[in-house]
């Protein structure tokens, strides 16, 4: 059988690439957080106008599932950046190993 490709030195995560990361993805969130602050709003000072009971429902399935979307996106991105963080954190405080070569 194949030996398993091992992973190259520019492949493996550094403090720095993880940092770096952490911050566009926080970048991203707050972004998003923005944005659906503005949806929210958005729809919540413009009323569904519609004499349609079916039209109003889908209406507001239509608000739940885009504010819910960007509220998902905000979420994701934000975990994103926590866990980032804490990987670099933890890759800051890793006692350097030593490189063992099968002989």
């Amino acid at each position: 059988m194949a030996d398993s490709p091992t992973p190259k030195a520019s492949q493996m995560p550094s403090p720095l690439r993880c940092f770096i990361g952490a911050i566009v993805a926080g970048v991203m969130a707050y972004a998003l957080y923005n944005m659906t602050s503005a949806i929210g709003i958005s729809f919540a000072t413009k009323p569904i106008v519609a004499d349609s009971l079916v039209v109003r429902r889908i209406s507001s399935a239509v608000r739940t599932l885009v504010l819910g979307m960007s509220a998902m996106g905000t979420g994701i991105f934000g975990l994103a950046a926590f866990g980032l963080a804490g990987l670099g954190v933890q890759l800051l405080l890793r006692k350097p190993e030593q490189e063992q070569r099968p002989d």
